[in-house]
């Protein structure tokens, strides 16, 4: 028994295909050919209607001008020349007749044979006429003069040329039809393959998972809906065999948070190991009066200022281990702020004034270039900032340096934000190139040797940066080398949520 034969997708998609194609190549030749074809007789029309609007000009023209004489016998007596006359201006074969249907003249060589009785019958009651025969058509028309119908005048022309162009235009149509219609089918067709080839593709792949063997890769890679099918295909693949690499990945995962726990373990030792030099720097100042009271007893006005300071002082060293234990306990360094307008110049000038112990007895000169001007910031935090700028500075600076505290203001191009830029300079050692982007991590410092000489935790510079972003600030490392560094922190003008 013979299978009956089977009409696959490609044949289906192909007939369809062929179908759509002729369909529409039909409709849009009907409609372009019935378009130059009503373009055509507009235009004609168009014409005649000039010719006869000329031709009742002429024919009044000459009235007018000749003798006074009934309009009737006008055209019998002027007819046969008018016609000549009129034909030779608009180039076409021009006949008149006279208002009864008379024959009046023609600029032919022999009178006309067509048949125009009732074409005149037309002209009578003043419209026009066509009469058409094969490539020659007639139009009549009637002709006025003063408002009274004096005969009917008649244009012969060709239409040879328009029915040449049409057919032209026809057998274009057939051959250019033809071939859009072959090179659509085969495109079309290719396309269709394609379509049908993947959809082969998918197919196989499935048939290939349903034995056991699983994909790799999607099997076609494309941006439509049957890529979409291929990547689900591929996904669905995939999530048999996912286990394994859901087991590796979540090993991975527990490796590195090992790993970062194992380096948080050994941040808090060094943090533990460190604290005690983080505390010197207050306790360093405390000394520092203490010694300068001791050289210098009965100077009244050292003694109150050495009290005041050694107060301030042991203040900040009980705020400075609260925080310290806080970081300790929750690893986080996030203080409460409570931003108000603070006139920064008098903050700088007290952070000099604190530090004044210590850069003397580190024989360190203090300039402070403090320029009047507010910001919006946590003042407590703002003390803290410049204080540890201004401890790093001195700490890390060599004997006879200076360090200069300056500040001024600093706009965006569209003027819309200002901050004020506090900037801190001494003229030490400088900071390695291949240390500068690791300064203002929690923990960091540039060596174990210069972290123990000078008592450094690498907790200054983090907690700098830590506040100054609560104050949507910023702090930089301007520039470092051998004659020193400069850091630059910038805090806004006004509150950026205004």
């Amino acid at each position: 028994m013979n299978k009956p034969i089977r009409l696959g997708l490609k044949g289906k998609l192909a007939i369809l295909l062929a179908l759509l194609l002729a369909s529409v190549l039909a409709v849009l030749s009907f409609l372009v050919l019935s378009g130059i074809k009503d373009d055509q007789r507009s235009r004609l029309e168009q014409s005649f209607a000039q010719q006869t609007e000329l031709a009742n000009l002429k024919v009044r023209q000459e009235y007018l001008t000749g003798q006074k004489i009934p309009v009737n016998t006008f055209i019998e007596r002027s007819g046969q020349r008018l016609a000549v006359d009129l034909g030779a201006e608009n180039g076409m074969a021009v006949t008149l007749y006279t208002a009864d249907g008379g024959f009046a003249g023609s600029s032919l060589p022999a009178e006309s044979k067509w048949d125009v009785k009732d074409a005149l019958t037309y002209t009578n009651k003043g419209q026009s006429a066509y009469i058409t025969q094969g490539d020659r058509v007639l139009y009549l028309a009637p002709l006025f003069i003063d408002g009274t119908r004096a005969g009917t005048i008649q244009f012969h022309s060709s239409l040879a040329e328009q029915h040449a162009f049409y057919e032209h235009i026809r057998s274009l149509f057939l051959f250019t039809g033809a071939l859009v219609l072959i090179a659509g089918f085969l495109i079309g067709y290719g396309y269709v393959w394609r379509q049908v080839n993947v959809i082969s593709k998918l197919n196989t792949a499935a048939q290939q998972i349903g034995r056991g063997q699983y994909l790799a890769s999607p099997v076609v890679r494309r941006s439509d809906e049957l890529g979409e099918l291929s990547i689900g295909i591929f996904e669905m693949s995939s999530s048999i065999s996912s286990s394994v690499a859901l087991l590796t990945e979540e090993k991975l995962k527990l490796l590195e948070a090992i790993a970062r726990l194992q380096e948080l373990e050994q941040q808090q030792k060094q943090f533990i190991g460190n604290i005690s030099h983080e505390l010197k720097t207050p306790l360093t100042s405390i000394r520092a009066y203490a010694d300068l009271l001791h050289m210098y007893q009965d100077d009244p006005l050292l003694l109150e200022e050495a009290r005041t300071h050694i107060g301030i002082e042991a203040e900040r060293l009980y705020a400075l281990i609260e925080k310290a234990l806080q970081l300790s306990a929750m690893d986080i360094y996030d203080f409460e702020t409570h931003t108000e307008s603070v006139q920064i110049s008098s903050f700088m000038e007290e952070a000099v004034s604190r530090l004044q112990g210590k850069a003397q007895l580190s024989d360190v000169t203090l300039e402070v270039r403090a320029t009047p001007g507010y910001v919006w910031a946590d003042p407590e935090n703002v003390t803290h900032m410049i204080v540890n700028l201004l401890d790093n500075a001195i700490k890390y600076n060599k004997q006879g340096g200076t360090v200069t505290i300056s500040n001024y203001v600093e706009k965006d191009d569209s003027d819309r934000n200002a901050w004020m830029v506090i900037e801190v300079a001494d003229t030490g050692k400088g900071i390695p190139v291949d240390a500068t982007h690791r300064i203002f991590d929690p923990f960091y410092t540039v060596s174990g040797d210069r972290s123990r000489d000078y008592g450094g935790t690498g907790l200054g510079l983090s907690l700098v940066r830590s506040l100054a972003e609560k104050q949507r600030g910023s702090i930089q490392l301007v520039e470092s080398g051998p004659e020193g560094s400069r850091f630059a922190l910038r805090l806004p003008l006004q509150d950026p949520d205004a």
